[in-house]
């Protein structure tokens, strides 16, 4: 529940965290505080405004000033608020932490906070873990956790479609309150390098962090200078969570495991090390869902079922499995959460009528996840084409131009390459890029900017067992171009509308 503080009291939490530089008017700040935002529209009346930002312009601390925000805090000083009281900080980003904490009297303290960090696998493990929390919690008869992740977030009072992987400090404070106040326990999240790089999470810790694996991605001058800045801003998860458990299974794991003596206790899990904690092993596909057998030490051995499609996500539910335990969830909640659970727009699975089309829509994006996805399609439909559906962004990853069409090329038949949240970049520029790559990689394959032309392309041009891999986008419904989201259908709406126009069509060639 946000608290009422003067402006003094929010100098005295800069300045004791060694960020303050100087204050202006400060006759004034006995004024008080009732909100704090970076956002000028929902800037008003008792507003501390924060500048912040390579964005930020002097116009957005007029706005702000003009709606009736009592004073600002930033890294200079602008003549658009010499009307007002300023608090001047050397870093503030560090500082809308701190700021936050104080309006919201620390949300995150009433919380179980579960974060899941790596680069591939987030998402899911996320949801998975929702799952599982949800199912113990309703054998309580308690309210359903709270989720913040790259798809939507959820705490009590919002549930929006995310636009973000991590949000912003003040951002979080406000799910996190919102969250107690709506009596919710439980919080799954997922924590991104930038999240970590640019202390979003700064003052929040993690009851349990789950580090899934790592690989290169994200770099880019808008992002991460090169490889050892994004490994090194992932491993700051550790330095705050109180149970770290670790995918043994990762690359760079020697580093990964020094990393996590940060926290205070380290559990390790693995689908080929049999000294993990918690170990997989016996993994088979039996009709349309996934059993799989867990050692877990002292703890049990148990067999697991996960219903939905992927091998790959065996190593997801290992995690949660892991971290689950860690807050003592009975086995039969941790084994119904996973047998039920979901993630939208992961791994959504399409058939048409005839059989001959397997579509997943996936939000699958960056070379570790391709490389599992694809090769677990290989073997899960053994004599099916394999096409691909997939797009590269704009501004950021700039390695997923050659990695994507290079990986998909080794498993694929056939790529259809379109439109993924462009930005900053013309997306047939990026898509003729991507293109080059897969020409190199000696692969048939296609560019149609417009996704949902792609797909409808794809499908119906079906004739013999295929595999569709619809990638990057899932159940999003809305494509960047420039600096703005234009409205589009998901991909998975897509997909149902053009299977169902396949299964009509009069030139069916399928066999039923």
């Amino acid at each position: 529940m946000k608290q009422i503080y003067s402006l003094e009291e929010y100098k005295k939490i800069v300045s004791e965290a060694g960020l303050l530089v100087k204050c202006t008017r400060e006759d004034e700040f006995s004024k008080e505080i009732s909100f704090v935002t970076y956002d000028s529209r929902n800037a008003g009346p008792g507003t501390l405004f924060v500048c912040k930002g390579a964005a930020f312009r002097p116009d957005y601390l007029k706005n702000a000033l003009d709606d009736g925000a009592a004073a600002y805090i930033s890294e200079i000083e602008y003549p658009e608020g010499s009307g007002v009281p300023a608090i001047i900080v050397s870093d503030v980003r560090k500082a809308m932490p701190l700021l936050g904490d104080l309006l919201y009297d620390r949300p995150q303290d009433k919380l179980k906070i579960t974060a899941f960090g790596g680069t591939k696998g987030k998402s899911t493990s996320t949801y998975y873990m929702r799952s599982v929390v949800d199912e113990y919690l309703a054998c309580q008869g308690k309210p359903a956790s709270a989720v913040l992740s790259s798809i939507d977030n959820y705490d009590g009072v919002i549930r929006e479609e995310s636009h973000i992987t991590t949000a912003e400090a003040l951002e979080l404070r406000v799910h996190f309150d919102n969250a107690v106040t709506s009596g919710i326990d439980f919080l799954e999240m997922e924590v991104s390098s930038q999240a970590l790089k640019y202390d979003r999470v700064l003052g929040v810790r993690f009851n349990v962090g789950v580090f899934m694996n790592i690989s290169e991605d994200h770099i880019s001058p808008n992002e991460h200078a090169d490889f050892e800045d994004y490994l090194s801003s992932k491993m700051k998860m550790f330095a705050i969570t109180d149970t770290a458990v670790v995918n043994l299974d990762s690359d760079c794991i020697e580093r990964v495991l020094k990393e996590a003596q940060a926290a205070k206790k380290v559990l390790t899990f693995s689908c080929k090390d049999s000294s993990a904690d918690f170990y997989a092993h016996d993994i088979r596909k039996e009709g349309d869902s996934i059993f799989f057998e867990v050692t877990a030490g002292s703890l049990f051995e148990e067999t697991f079922e996960l219903t939905m499609p992927g091998l790959f996500n065996v190593e997801n539910a290992l995690g949660v499995i892991a971290a689950s335990s860690e807050y003592g969830i009975p086995v039969k909640c941790i084994k119904e959460g996973l047998r039920k659970a979901k993630s939208p727009g992961r791994m959504e699975h399409y058939r048409s009528a005839d059989g001959l089309i397997n579509a997943f829509v996936d939000y699958a994006h960056n070379k570790l996840s391709f490389e599992a996805l694809y090769s677990s399609v290989k073997k899960e439909y053994p004599g099916s084409r394999i096409v691909g559906i997939f797009g590269c962004p704009g501004g950021k990853a700039y390695q997923r131009r050659y990695e994507l069409p290079q990986t998909a090329a080794k498993y694929a038949d056939k790529l259809y390459i379109c439109a993924e949240d462009p930005g900053p970049n013309p997306a047939d520029e990026i898509s003729a890029e991507v293109a080059g790559y897969a020409k190199e990689a000696g692969i048939d394959y296609e560019e149609i900017e417009d996704r949902g032309a792609a797909i409808h392309k794809a499908i119906l041009e079906v004739r013999t067992p295929t595999v569709l891999l619809i990638t990057g986008k899932g159940e999003e419904t809305r494509q960047k171009y420039g600096s703005t989201y234009a409205p589009c259908r998901s991909d998975a709406d897509y997909t149902v509308e053009f299977i169902k126009e396949y299964d009509d069509s009069p030139h069916h060639f399928g066999v039923k």
